[in-house]
């Protein structure tokens, strides 16, 4: 952002913050119509929505400011009961549920755009504890149901 509040668009820190991530069908459809709603407001102002336009934007097509957004995030947050929370948070909470959901660290790592697998590890390795237990139960699980297979 420079002195006069505009927008300044800057390439990625590194190569691997440029990256495509699957979004869930719920954020797709979500995401369609929100697209599909705004499409007559920008007409109204003789403007056509594309493909490229920022998901969040003026009217007019240009980008909102990032603390726009916060000040958003922070009502809704506060009208939720979640005072406090920002919208930064929701990044974590996101890594948080998957790691809890067992999914592979290296698919955290690349949706969250770290360069490294141990930086995810060293960030959440709170998460990381009782996933031992559960890996080691789960095995146990596909080890006795396969044993009882071949020997049924």
């Amino acid at each position: 952002m420079l002195h006069d509040r505009s927008a300044v668009f800057r390439q990625p820190k590194t190569s691997k913050n440029r990256r495509t991530i699957a979004l869930t069908p719920s954020t797709a459809i979500l995401l369609r119509k929100y697209y599909d709603d705004r499409r007559p407001l920008f007409a109204g102002f003789g403007k056509s929505l594309e493909d490229s336009n920022l998901v969040f934007c003026h009217l007019d097509g240009g980008p909102l400011l990032p603390a726009t957004m916060s000040q958003a995030w922070r009502k809704t947050a506060t009208r939720a009961g979640l005072k406090g929370a920002r919208l930064h948070d929701t990044r974590h909470t996101h890594a948080t549920l998957m790691l809890k959901q067992g999914v592979n660290i290296k698919v955290v790592q690349e949706r969250l755009g770290h360069e490294k697998a141990q930086t995810t590890v060293d960030i959440y390795s709170h998460v990381l504890p009782g996933m031992q237990e559960k890996a080691a139960s789960d095995f146990d699980k596909m080890v006795n149901i396969a044993g009882k297979q071949a020997y049924a």
